[in-house]
């Protein structure tokens, strides 16, 4: 008797299209087919959010730290994978779910209190507490907000311009 559940294990497993890649990147539709995954950019990252993601492709993890936008990631790059440093890092975005502590009426601003760019403001009501706005005109995508949330309710994912 076969056991067709195991064929799934010798399937190539699709790449995640939602994952966000790395900053500054020249054209993100192709950077599968042109990274080496030489993992120089892994050792570069200052703050060890870059690692081996599906496939092996290098990911950002945010839930390990923010994206400073140093650009070690692109000068450790032997392939010609990277815009200038001047030019915008990404489209990426964060966005807010209905996990937060503060939609749930409980106090929390972790991320408020990392969002650099202010992108996170906290309006008051009534009866309530304070709930996050995000303001996606002010976001980076730095990542900040992530790993300080304590119920993962923050996202940051590329957003189509």
């Amino acid at each position: 008797m076969v056991d067709f559940s195991r064929r799934k294990f010798f399937t190539r497993k699709p790449i995640a299209d939602a994952a966000v890649r790395l900053p500054w990147l020249l054209n993100p539709e192709q950077f599968t087919d042109l990274c080496t995954q030489c993992g120089e950019c892994v050792k570069a990252c200052e703050t060890q959010i870059i690692v081996k993601g599906d496939g092996g492709f290098p990911r950002v993890d945010f839930a390990i730290d923010e994206c400073t936008f140093c650009y070690q990631c692109a000068e450790a790059c032997p392939e010609s994978l990277f815009k200038e440093e001047s030019d915008t890092p990404w489209q990426a975005k964060a966005d807010i779910n209905q996990q937060c502590l503060a939609k749930q009426n409980v106090e929390c601003r972790a991320c408020n209190d990392m969002c650099e760019s202010m992108a996170i403001q906290f309006s008051y009501g009534v009866g309530r507490v304070a709930l996050p706005t995000l303001d996606h005109e002010k976001c980076n995508g730095c990542g900040a907000c992530v790993a300080v949330c304590p119920t993962s309710s923050i996202n940051v994912s590329n957003v189509t311009v």
